[in-house]
């Protein structure tokens, strides 16, 4: 069923720049967003935006993270979106 979300974070050579990455797991559609730096309050803008540009609420139902510190705004992410996040154990990326 699409709606699933995996969420990441790509980083430019010395953490420049970043690009959030999100994959629909049943699609495997890839949606990109440009992030100024890798921190929390990038991240959760850049997700915000990706995630609010998808048909609601079949289309967005949850993201699965890892462990990254710049999801530390999970929660306003949630409530900006709607979108349950979920992490996977420590060290276990496969999880996503």
């Amino acid at each position: 069923m699409p709606g699933h979300w995996e969420g990441d974070l790509i980083k430019g050579a010395g953490n420049r720049s970043a690009i959030a990455v999100l994959v629909e797991r049943t699609t495997r559609l890839v949606l990109l967003a440009k992030m100024p730096d890798a921190t929390a309050a990038s991240a959760l803008a850049a997700f915000t935006t990706k995630l609010r540009s998808i048909a609601e609420p079949i289309l967005r139902q949850m993201l699965t993270y890892d462990q990254g510190k710049e999801m530390a705004c999970h929660k306003q992410l949630t409530a900006n979106t709607g979108v349950n996040v979920y992490f996977c154990d420590p060290h276990s990326p496969w999880q996503r």
